[in-house]
């Protein structure tokens, strides 16, 4: 599938569309990004989704199309968390899951490679990723050398456990390559990805909590930052503020959210996700029918905004913490943010390319309301300077 402005976008016929003909979208703003992936049976959200994010990332640093393996990485960053598990005797989970910090983390270590060397389902006959069996292999291995009071090793002191362990990932994922040729270039994954400009210090992650101090970097809480990379805190407004002027002056957004609300998938494979505001709130915004909202359950809001749009809730930062502090709010799905939008209503969306193959109304792609951005992201990803000059003398970075 060619490099293109993927997503086909229905515009407006009138400029007072009827809220009964259903969702209708005007594009505001979209950047070029490569296919939609499909990571299948596999927790690898954060792989598909930091991979889409360099992969955008170089076509706005005309770079060209690249496809780049997720499996090579999945593979490397498997392996570090194994060793981080059994260094830790067990005092942290090993899972599929993981952040956007893993991909560069593993990006700057162990480099890159192209699609074509490491597929995915390549090794089980299968064209889609399937890590089920492989973690109910390794998750008893990994678990019982981290308990092990004293582990064996090789005449070279390296731990049996450890390659053991890979043997298994070479057995369901394959044998990442030590060297490899290109379009006629010979590679090293380091070199290789030497070879496309990309450079992990270049990229920052953002959140807007109210435990820890304004414009200082700390580690997020989700079991999955088992790196403990680190985030700017900036207030709320300023993370939409910061995804809008990214979006708006050319560079792709790694987004960190949950997608645990009420009625998420359905509406994703209609081609949107939304946040509606309660009952209240919807009559006491200017220009809605107060009869028509009064006495709505939340069930009839959830039921009518699958249909059309309906006025949106826009949390306050007291709301949002609550929803962390509580768990309602999880560390759930990554993927990529590479545009702007409006409903008929005036509502406003961000362009999502997703990771869950070419499935819905958009073939892989949603709107996403900046509503419900605002109230469940976690973190974002963007290279700094899509930061404005302010942002950036805020956080103290050139």
């Amino acid at each position: 599938m060619s490099v293109a402005m993927l997503l086909a976008l229905p515009m407006m016929g009138q400029e007072e569309a009827q809220e009964n003909e259903g969702y209708q979208f005007t594009m505001v703003k979209e950047l070029p990004v490569t296919s939609v992936k499909n990571q299948s049976r596999a927790g690898t959200c954060w792989d598909y989704a930091g991979t889409a994010f360099l992969e955008a990332e170089l076509l706005r640093m005309n770079k060209g199309e690249y496809d780049l393996s997720e499996m090579y990485t999945a593979f490397v960053d498997y392996m570090d968390r194994a060793a981080a598990v059994i260094r830790c005797h067990g005092d942290m989970s090993f899972s599929q899951g993981g952040c956007f910090g893993d991909v560069l983390h593993c990006m700057e270590k162990y480099g890159l490679v192209p699609e074509e060397l490491m597929r995915p389902g390549v090794m089980y006959c299968d064209s889609l990723s399937n890590h089920s069996e492989l973690s109910s292999m390794t998750n008893p291995m990994v678990k019982a050398a981290a308990q092990s009071g004293s582990l064996q090793s090789d005449s070279a002191y390296q731990l049996l456990a450890l390659k053991a362990i890979r043997a298994v990932h070479e057995v369901y994922l394959g044998v990442p390559p030590e060297k490899f040729t290109y379009k006629g270039r010979e590679y090293t994954p380091k070199s290789f990805y030497e070879s496309t400009g990309l450079k992990s210090d270049d990229y920052i992650q953002l959140t807007a909590f109210l435990h820890e101090p304004l414009y200082s970097r700390y580690a997020v809480e989700s079991p999955d930052n088992w790196r403990h990379d680190l985030s700017y805190n900036v207030t709320l407004d300023e993370l939409l503020a910061v995804t809008d002027h990214a979006i708006e002056t050319g560079y792709p957004v790694g987004w960190d959210s949950d997608v645990s609300e009420p009625g998420f998938r359905t509406n994703v494979k209609n081609g949107f996700c939304v946040l509606p505001a309660t009952a209240a709130q919807a009559a006491e915004l200017k220009g809605s029918d107060m009869a028509h909202w009064t006495g709505m359950s939340s069930q009839d809001i959830q039921d009518e905004a699958a249909n059309h749009p309906t006025p949106q809730r826009w949390v306050t930062p007291e709301e949002r913490q609550l929803a962390w502090e509580n768990h309602e709010t999880n560390d759930d799905h990554l993927m990529l943010i590479y545009g702007t939008a409006k409903d008929q209503m005036g509502n406003e969306y961000y362009l999502v390319k997703n990771s869950w193959g070419e499935v819905g109304k958009y073939k892989g792609m949603f709107y996403c309301s900046k509503a419900f951005f605002r109230y469940k992201t976690v973190t974002i990803l963007i290279h700094k300077d899509a930061l404005s000059s302010d942002m950036k003398k805020k956080l103290g970075i050139k």
